[in-house]
């Protein structure tokens, strides 16, 4: 019961920091410029968490196949659900409003896959799915920015686009919970796969939809660069602080391995 309380609290935080970021665009007026560069951060945080996270506990205990298998399905999952969000979006008139919603339901989406990473992280390891779960914070503040901005710039009214930012951390919830039910006794390769296929979903959000808003939203120059840069390396200072903490000094990969004998044990 402890563990199913922990994983809604974890669930919960990228939910929030999505609404934190909604809010902030809901009172205080940005540039597209401030938004390029959210973007570009968000991005290289999300990179992060694959890089440094991820697919390092999959490459600890997958085979290669495995991992590419895993890694490629969640891509073309997240490809796929981009590909029915157009459809619906070209199937409707007025493009200018449909397409401001689609923007809400591809971020929907990647709340959806932030929970699906903190489910299949909360059967991992406590201490691992705490630091997805910090790192996605990072990241989603300027995706809510993004989605409410722009409800903004279309005239929806107020009470709407706050329903429409405290809509978003349900998504996440359910999607950490289905995970979290399905593997917490699942074999631990069932596990890493799991991982490894929101590995591949977050890369081509990062890479697809991110970056691509970014560029919407303003062109690019040296300072969007070194906030991707910048992204990364906050991620990776979040990852080694949270490491240190939660293994009380050992940190990574070796602290979680460890929780996860005990915990099938």
């Amino acid at each position: 019961m402890n563990n199913l309380w922990l994983v809604i609290g974890l669930a919960l935080l990228p939910g929030l920091g999505n609404l934190a970021g909604g809010m902030v665009a809901e009172f205080f007026r940005s540039t597209p410029r401030l938004l390029n560069l959210a973007l570009h951060a968000a991005s290289g945080i999300v990179i992060g968490v694959v890089a440094i996270e991820l697919m390092p506990e999959a490459l600890e205990n997958l085979a290669g196949w495995w991992i590419a298998a895993a890694f490629a399905a969640g891509g073309a999952a997240y490809v796929g659900a981009e590909t029915l969000i157009e459809k619906m979006n070209s199937s409707k008139s007025g493009s200018g409003s449909s397409s401001m919603w689609m923007i809400y339901v591809a971020v929907a989406v990647d709340l959806s896959g932030d929970g699906l990473m903190i489910g299949s992280g909360s059967a991992v390891a406590t201490s691992l799915a705490v630091v997805l779960a910090a790192g996605q914070v990072l990241a989603d503040f300027p995706e809510g920015y993004s989605v409410v901005a722009n409800l903004r710039e279309n005239d929806v009214p107020r009470k709407r686009r706050i329903l429409v930012s405290l809509s978003f951390p349900i998504y996440c919830l359910a999607a950490a919970l289905l995970a979290w039910f399905l593997l917490r006794s699942a074999p631990d390769a069932a596990k890493y796969v799991a991982l490894s296929f929101v590995a591949g979903l977050l890369t081509v959000a990062a890479v697809e939809d991110m970056l691509e808003e970014a560029h919407e939203a303003a062109g690019d120059t040296r300072a969007s660069t070194l906030a991707f840069v910048g992204g990364f390396a906050l991620f990776a200072l979040v990852s080694a602080g949270l490491g240190t903490i939660l293994g009380n000094g050992s940190g990574g990969t070796g602290a979680r391995n460890s929780e996860v004998t005990s915990d099938a044990s």
